[in-house]
Parts: structure tokens; sequence; C-alpha cells
């Protein structure tokens, strides 16, 4: 199979996974969506739980790799590199927040515990600990208060799950529009927002103030 054919295969089954769970969604479904024989999937892939695990591979190589590239950006502060992963990490959760609870769903249920590990493993922790590997550099550096950069990371991160635990809740806690049809996750506003807010919170936190 072609690198192409094989990445077409992977994102329709994220676009279906989303939408139906795991468990809604099937190995046919995904074959007929994605105009592939459905022994192609087999082979390649040879189960929905391994598709599944191709899919956080695939997630977790361009979060890492977005991640990355701002940490070994030499011409940015370690405030600017904190204040772009904000933005970046709004941006892609607020774009993939399907997806995202999905992946979050499956670790709250611990129905497959190899799957959650993978997870862990290769999506959650190692992004997060790159962040508050970042944080404990800036601190080093003097340009960060002594806080607890662990504790930090998992702030950020918690409000923005926290956010994104449904259209109605984000409505309701944000106090948004009370209109039909209103997705919150779709108005620039409300992303605006969260990204201003986490940038007071995390790096007004973080960042010494001048003498």
């Amino acid at each position: 199979m072609s690198t192409d054919k094989k990445e077409h295969i992977i994102l329709t089954a994220i676009n279906l996974f989303a939408t139906k769970g795991f468990e809604g969604t099937s190995i046919r479904e995904i074959a007929a969506a994605a105009n592939v024989n459905l022994a192609m999937i087999n082979y390649y892939f040879g189960s929905k739980e391994k598709l599944f695990e191709s899919i956080i591979d695939y997630k977790a190589t361009y979060s890492r790799g977005a991640i990355a590239d701002l940490v070994n950006d030499t011409t940015l502060s370690y405030q600017q590199k904190i204040s772009q992963i904000i933005d970046g990490y709004v941006d892609r959760l607020f774009s993939n927040r399907n997806f995202h609870r999905l992946l979050y769903h499956e670790l709250v249920t611990n129905t497959r515990p190899e799957l959650q590990l993978n997870i862990v493993n290769n999506i959650i922790y190692p992004n997060t600990r790159t962040i508050s590997a970042l944080i404990d550099d800036g601190i080093k550096a003097g340009e960060f208060n002594q806080v607890d950069a662990k504790l930090t990371t998992v702030s950020l991160v918690g409000t923005i799950n926290q956010i994104l635990l449904s259209s109605g809740y984000c409505s309701k806690i944000l106090g948004n529009k009370d209109v039909p049809n209103y997705d919150p996750y779709e108005d620039e506003e409300v992303k605006n927002r969260v990204k201003s807010h986490l940038q007071n919170m995390i790096c007004g936190y973080l960042v010494k103030k001048q003498a």
C-alpha cells in the first residue's frame, strides 16, 4: 500500500471514529468510506484496534513535531515558546475536538488497557513531558518563577479538557449564545477567549516580573 493510501485510510477512520465512536464504527464502514477493499485494511492493519493504534501513532507524530519545532527554535524566548504552544494546542484540540473526546473516553472507561497505555505513552505523556521540560528550562534560565512545572502543565491541559467536554457544557460555563445549533467550538471569539485566558493564566504565573 502506498503511504498516501495508508494515510487516506487513517484520515477516513479518524473522522468515523470521532463521529460514531470506537464501538460504533466497523471496519466495513471505514473501507466503504475510504473506497478501498475490506481485505486491504485487514491485511495492513490487522484489526480495528490496530488501526486505532496506527491513528494514535499518526496523531502523536504530528503533535510532537509541532511542539518540538517551537521548543528547538532558538530565536524565541521561553515565554514566546509557551505562548505559541498554547495557541497551537487550542487550535489543534478545537479542530479535532471529537477525536480528542474519544481518546479521553478510552482513558476513562479503561475497556482496552493496551489501547489506553498506547494513548498515554504515545500521545498524552510525551507532549506534557516536553512542555514541563520547557518550563523547567525557563526556570533554570531565570526567565520563569520557581514553580511546579508538571502541575502547571496539568493546569494548562486540564483547562482545555474541561472546555471540550461538550458544546452544551462549554456554552453554559462560558455564558455563550443560547441559540439553536450554536457550536462554540466554531466561534472564533470563544477560541480567542480561551487562548487569551490561558496566556494570562500560564504566562502571568510563569514569567518573572521586572524589578
